[in-house]
């Protein structure tokens, strides 16, 4: 497994479980002027740049994928989008952690499917399993898994106050 490949892989996920644990720390760190869950977008598009480019450095690209490859990676964007829309930018980006008051959503996906923004993103890297070695999307499966046991553990007494 190639080291660059490995960590480039990961690297969103200790920046993700310290904004969880540290909800305080980051909107302090954000200050006044600054939404922290649009801060928390750019570092973690930025961040997932660099997990693309850490993955596609190990692919082999063909065309056409493999049959496969389209339900689960439909599937999973249609998981990924409808998580964004109903939620928002603060939603899917740890707005409730940051104080905001997020509104609670039964809509499909959720109540139907546990975690479906992970799912989703966990469908779509499987679905290119035909080009990139197992090892790198299992890491960053565990990523996932990492992070959906850190969330699962949330106390509401740890959220972070709105800087006034």
């Amino acid at each position: 497994m190639g080291v660059f490949a490995a960590v480039g892989v990961l690297l969103p996920f200790p920046y993700y479980y310290w904004l969880w644990t540290n909800p305080q720390a980051w909107v302090n760190l954000c200050g006044k002027d600054k939404n922290p869950s649009k801060v928390m977008s750019y570092v973690s598009h930025f961040l997932k740049l660099l997990q693309f480019i850490s993955l596609f450095s190990v692919s082999t690209l063909s065309w056409p994928p493999p049959l496969y490859f389209w339900p689960l990676f439909g599937f999973g964007q249609f998981l990924n989008f409808r998580v964004y829309q109903l939620l928002g930018e603060s939603g899917t980006y740890y707005g409730v952690r940051f104080g905001k008051n997020i509104p609670w959503v039964t809509e499909f996906p959720f109540g139907v499917i546990q975690d479906p923004q992970y799912v989703g993103s966990i469908l779509s890297l499987f679905a290119c399993l035909s080009w990139t070695p197992f090892q790198y999307i299992l890491l960053w499966t565990l990523g996932y898994v990492f992070m959906i046991y850190v969330e699962s553990k949330e106390d509401p007494a740890t959220r972070a106050k709105p800087i006034s």
